[in-house]
């Protein structure tokens, strides 16, 4: 467009009547006026999730997750065809996405105009890029530390006791999408999916939405191997699943294989670069996007980042309705609450905000929520969140260039429960697929006793630490071994017959 003509679009998107405009959300209002152009996710009319009929409920998740994206996929053809075409005629690049029915583009104020009119369009939202946000006490930089035998957070839930009845993990698959990885670090190289011992095969085990126009950042863009421009990511990956084979037993799951989608740049992201991420995490992709394949999904996810209406972040029933679909899927989501502490009803950012979502608090080495951990209740729902609380202050991991430190954050505290998950599901391969039941677990089996929250006395929502769940702690701080012992099939009573 000529950007002499964007006053007099501009004038002209202000005028629209009133169904059209509300549309368009403000801050892509806002992107026009000051740049001429704008990020924005096109959302079609249609976001109800397919049903499945007549799959049973309890029909083999592998086959539902087939079933599921071959619907997902054939609405996205089939709805998105005429916006395709009317970007292809004017030479306007975009991405399609098919878990959400919605398509990424840059446009100008003339294009929102003539989008605003169409029936097949429900929404045009912004795409804004969302820093990370870790506690600003103590630093986000790691603080480079001695190894411990084993590390405390891993020990205090119990995970070495899981390992020595052979339950590590083995058999699960933890995905995390985060800044990228070192995949080859000391403590993740042997629990990467993509390498067999001999050489490293990157398709369908690594996934870089990080494209041209993103930030700038350390590792460039549409990386064909694992990157990590930023050290939260590989951090994290550290506790789900890491292990050098020697001094440094930093993971709850080493047993366990991963893989990884980066979703930010220099720790940056976007509504787009989260959800192409958890669509890549549903059927992941060769290097190339092609062949979407559920079978090579996860059965965990780890979820270290949030999406803040405060920067921007105005699409939030689209992701819900992402994170609901893989759950629905057979996928376990876990959460970061946010670090938005010490008060009440702290909550805001989704992932965290969604039903679907197991959301973690953190806590430090006494047990004691750490002051920075998010708390609910969450603003007009009645669920109660956090679900559960884990280790999150001053745990030490795995960082880019072969070395550790230590981090804290709810972001640390999110792959604790997912490496626990894990474990659980290593000691019933009959709960992989089941999401509900793996939480039911890790709710159930949490510990309550020495929990303090020396911020909130009087408790959180009308509920304190004297009331099981509570919007403080949740269920309480997970026992991973407990839920270990509560998921072995002799004595998994009150589950499902598989």
């Amino acid at each position: 467009m000529n950007p002499r003509l964007a006053p007099l679009c501009l004038a002209l998107l202000l005028a629209l009547p009133g169904a059209r405009a509300a549309k368009i959300d403000a801050a892509v209002e806002t992107a026009l006026a000051e740049r001429g152009a704008a990020d924005v996710l096109i959302l079609l009319a249609d976001q109800a999730r397919p049903t499945l009929a007549p799959l049973a409920p309890r029909a083999d998740y592998r086959l539902r997750r087939r079933a599921l994206v071959d619907a997902l996929r054939d609405r996205a053809a089939f709805r998105q065809a005429g916006l395709r075409d009317w970007l292809d005629a004017r030479a306007i690049d975009y991405r399609p996405f098919w878990l959400v029915n919605a398509v990424q583009a840059t446009l100008g104020p003339g294009d929102v105009i003539a989008l605003s009119a169409r029936d097949d369009i429900a929404r045009i939202a912004a795409n804004p890029g969302i820093a990370l946000r870790l506690p600003a006490s103590p630093s986000s930089a790691p603080t480079i530390t001695a190894p411990e035998a084993i590390e405390w957070g891993v020990a205090k839930i119990r995970a070495p006791e899981a390992w020595s009845a052979g339950f590590t993990g083995q058999g699960v698959v933890i995905g995390g999408q985060d800044t990228g990885y070192q995949w080859d670090h000391p403590a993740l190289k042997t629990q990467y999916r993509g390498w067999n011992g001999s050489s490293a095969a990157h398709d369908r085990n690594w996934h870089d939405a990080i494209h041209p126009g993103a930030p700038s950042n350390d590792c460039g863009y549409n990386r064909p191997a694992p990157c990590d421009d930023d050290g939260h990511g590989t951090h994290t990956a550290g506790t789900f699943a890491g292990d050098d084979g020697g001094a440094n037993r930093v993971g709850v799951a080493p047993g366990a294989r991963w893989i990884g989608c980066r979703n930010m740049a220099a720790g940056n992201g976007t509504p787009a670069t989260y959800i192409e991420c958890m669509q890549w995490f549903l059927a992941p992709t060769d290097l190339a996007g092609n062949d979407p394949d559920p079978d090579y999904a996860p059965d965990v996810l780890s979820n270290s980042w949030g999406c803040p209406p405060s920067e921007g972040c105005t699409v939030g029933n689209e992701l819900d309705a992402a994170v609901q679909t893989l759950v629905d899927a057979g996928i376990f989501f876990a959460a970061a609450a946010g670090n938005d502490g010490s008060g009440c009803a702290t909550i805001f950012d989704t992932p965290a905000t969604h039903d679907a979502s197991f959301v973690v608090g953190s806590t430090r080495s006494s047990d004691a929520i750490s002051g920075f951990s998010s708390r609910g209740p969450l603003a007009g729902a009645a669920s109660i969140r956090p679900d559960v609380v884990a280790p999150g202050s001053s745990v030490r991991s795995a960082v880019p260039g072969n070395a550790y430190g230590s981090k804290s954050g709810t972001s640390m505290a999110t792959p604790h429960v997912a490496g626990a998950a894990a474990l659980v599901m290593s000691a019933n391969p009959a709960l992989k697929g089941h999401p509900e039941e793996v939480a039911a677990l890790l709710r159930s089996t949490a510990v309550r006793s020495g929990i303090t929250d020396s911020s909130n006395p009087g408790g959180c929502g009308g509920l304190n630490l004297g009331t099981w769940p509570n919007h403080q702690a949740g269920w309480g701080r997970i026992d991973a071994w407990a839920a270990v012992q509560a998921a072995i099939p002799a004595l998994f009573a009150d589950g499902f017959e598989d």
